[in-house]
């Protein structure tokens, strides 16, 4: 059965932190309202969960976007903290060489 369902842009978040916020044309498939079709291919033939990997405004990707890179900040600077701790003299005084 095909899908008659309007075309409409939508801008995908889903590779923010690596390719940018996309711009595609896009449908609601007739699976759920929530999951969209790029109609032109793209990096991915479909997306997931409006406002997580996809957004029916500008607005809408930028804060999403923002709360991804925000996250990926924490995390970094989560892992860096954890990487300046560690100190492999102590690590040495405990063996029998």
């Amino acid at each position: 059965m095909s899908n008659n369902s309007p075309t409409f842009k939508a801008y995908v978040t889903k590779y923010a932190l690596t390719e940018g916020i996309l711009t595609i044309d896009a449908r609601l498939c007739e699976s759920g309202a929530s999951m969209i079709e790029d109609i032109n291919g793209g990096l991915a033939p479909y997306y997931h969960g409006e406002g997580r990997e996809w957004h029916r405004t500008p607005d809408g990707a930028i804060k999403r976007a923002d709360i991804m890179r925000l996250k990926k900040i924490h995390a970094i600077n989560k892992q860096i903290k954890k990487l300046e701790a560690l100190d492999f003299n102590e690590w040495l005084k405990t063996q029998r060489l």
